[in-house]
């Protein structure tokens, strides 16, 4: 009995130990547990299957209902994360180069493979892409292991360019060729819409025209890169094109190669240049030059200017500016911007030459009231009215222009030619006047 009670006792120390002892809760996963993907296994993984990756933002369409949608990639590939959950708050967050991490599932969408039902968190890293020339790659199966990533394609021929929809505003639909063969290409106006300078840049362009696309390789039945930058002119190693020069920040430094259309007046080692090629225009302001150099600066000629980006009153310049003379030599014939006057879109040809038909003279006066001084005219056309300016140090008061504005009067109907220079809106530096009917005209 002595023995039955002391294992019993025994029984019931062990016991009371036994519930003194709690379990070691499970500790929850580290985020630095998570398995992120290489890009190689996310390519491998299947379709519906959850991802994550970390890459670096290129590029986001529009935000709208909490939703964005982004190019990313890093230094092995690309990815589509297809209307990723964001408010427009965080949205602020994914700036061009910075790092992020994607939750989601894969999902491929006539032939994009693409990441849906998204959600990201920001990480510390920036990396910005440097497009790929994938030009010889057009038309082999080798083409679509870099789908998503920054491409450029070189000397595409445009032969046909079209509206979804037929309407101008959507997307841009073009189709190039390249040694035979026809590839679609799309700007998207989710990523690069009306607004912008490339829109306009595209909506241009003629059938038979050669350029140069830089795009996102998307995938939409076959290739259909989203085009993210566009140049006909050839530029040297270093320089911008013209629409990475519009895309620059202000105050960042810029590298542009283009033809002298016009100089003012040399001055105290300076001087000031209207510039353009094929693809647009530039106004280097004050550039470093000597009374020598000047010479060389006429009409036509090619030189690269290395400066400043900047802005005075609405007018995108180069300051703070040198230049080398390069070989080449063009001039520009005006373009017709009648039809754009009073249109947001005119901003996109500033400094090009241009000309404006049909204007009827409102009103006319001298800077300080001072003959000889610039020239200020107030044109109108049906309901606007514009500014336009005889600059003296461009047209001074021993040119042509000059001469047949001081004996112009209001009511005249005239066309004029200029640089569409910008002063708190259009104010064009006139280098041609045609009269067209008027007490000046007869």
């Amino acid at each position: 009995m002595k023995k039955l009670l002391a294992f019993l006792l025994v029984l019931v120390m062990a016991l009371a130990c036994f519930s003194c002892v709690q379990p070691t809760p499970p500790t929850p996963p580290d985020e630095d547990d998570v398995k992120v993907m290489t890009h190689a296994e996310y390519m491998a993984a299947a379709v519906e299957s959850e991802v994550v990756i970390e890459a670096y933002v290129q590029a986001t369409q529009s935000w709208w209902d909490n939703k964005i949608t982004v190019y990313l990639q890093d230094e092995d590939g690309a990815y589509f994360a297809y209307e990723m959950a964001c408010t427009e708050e965080e949205s602020a967050s994914l700036v061009k180069g910075q790092k992020i991490r994607v939750t989601g599932y894969k999902a491929e969408w006539s032939g994009e493979v693409e990441i849906i039902d998204c959600s990201f968190e920001v990480l510390e890293g920036n990396w910005v892409a440097t497009p790929t020339d994938l030009t010889a790659k057009l038309g082999t199966d080798d083409l679509i292991k870099h789908q998503n990533e920054l491409a450029l394609f070189k000397g595409m021929t445009v032969k046909s360019v079209s509206y979804k929809n037929n309407e101008p505003g959507d997307d841009i639909y073009l189709t190039f060729t390249k040694n035979g063969a026809d590839y679609d290409f799309c700007v998207e106006r989710y990523l690069t819409g009306p607004e912008t300078a490339l829109y306009e840049y595209v909506s241009t362009l003629k059938a038979g025209d050669v350029v140069d696309v830089i795009g996102f390789l998307y995938w939409y039945n076959g290739a259909n890169p989203h085009i993210v930058s566009m140049s006909k002119a050839q530029k040297g190693e270093g320089a911008m094109t013209y629409l990475d020069y519009i895309n620059a920040p202000l105050e960042s430094e810029v590298v542009i190669e283009a033809y002298v259309q016009a100089t003012q007046s040399w001055w105290d080692n300076k001087i000031t240049v209207y510039l353009q090629d094929e693809d647009g225009a530039y106004f280097a302001y004050e550039m470093t030059c000597t009374e020598e150099e000047s010479e060389a600066l006429v009409v036509g000629q090619k030189i690269r200017v290395t400066g400043y980006k900047a802005e005075w009153s609405g007018e995108v310049e180069i300051t703070d500016c040198s230049f080398e003379v390069l070989e080449g030599e063009w001039v520009a014939t005006p373009v017709d911007l009648t039809a754009k006057l009073g249109m947001d879109t005119l901003i996109h040809y500033q400094n090009q030459l241009a000309v404006f038909k049909g204007l009827t003279v409102k009103a006319i006066s001298y800077k300080n009231d001072e003959p000889g001084d610039d020239i200020y005219l107030t044109l109108g056309l049906g309901e606007g009215e514009y500014s336009f300016c005889v600059e003296r140090y461009l047209t001074g008061p021993e040119s042509e222009v000059y001469q047949t504005v001081a004996t112009m009067m209001v009511g005249d109907v005239i066309d004029v030619t200029g640089f569409v220079y910008w002063y708190n809106g259009l104010n064009t530096h006139v280098t041609n006047i045609v009269v067209m009917s008027g007490e000046a005209a007869e």
